[in-house]
């Protein structure tokens, strides 16, 4: 059963901008994984930038106080910015080849470090139009309450 947000749970407006410009590596995808698995939680990876209005959206869903319990008990989020597709995006093989662009990616694992939704990973570059539920909905589909 999925929980419900607050009819007063909206994302802030400007949206969040999560997106920090920072290289990441190969090893530092794998350790966050490894680390987060360690802490019996699923790993969530998001690839975006602060110009994506659907990157920013996804976070500021993320940000919501019922969201925000939710993965703070039974996840990690990593986010990786990929800049204008000049940074982090060769990390997208990491995942799948096939992919080269559109963003926002999320990608959910188990507490085994396994893709659960590596086809539908790029549901959120719709994000503008979802509703925060059907967001929240989204991710409660691949994470399992510990």
């Amino acid at each position: 059963m999925n929980i419900s947000l607050n009819l007063n749970e909206n994302p802030s407006n400007p949206h969040p901008e999560p997106f920090l410009g920072i290289k990441v590596s190969l090893a530092e995808i794998q350790e966050f994984i490894q680390q987060t698995i360690k802490l019996n939680k699923q790993p969530i990876i998001i690839f975006g930038a602060n110009w994506c209005p659907d990157a920013r959206l996804l976070e500021g869903v993320l940000l919501l106080p019922s969201v925000k319990k939710f993965l703070k008990t039974n996840a990690c989020v990593l986010h990786i910015d990929v800049g204008n597709y000049e940074i982090n995006t060769e990390l997208f093989n990491f995942f799948d080849e096939n992919i080269k662009e559109g963003i926002p990616r999320i990608f959910i694992m188990d507490r085994q470090g396994r893709v659960l939704n590596l086809h539908e990973n790029d549901k959120m570059r719709k994000a503008r139009e979802l509703t925060s539920q059907d967001i929240f909905n989204y991710l409660q589909q691949f994470i399992v309450a510990a």
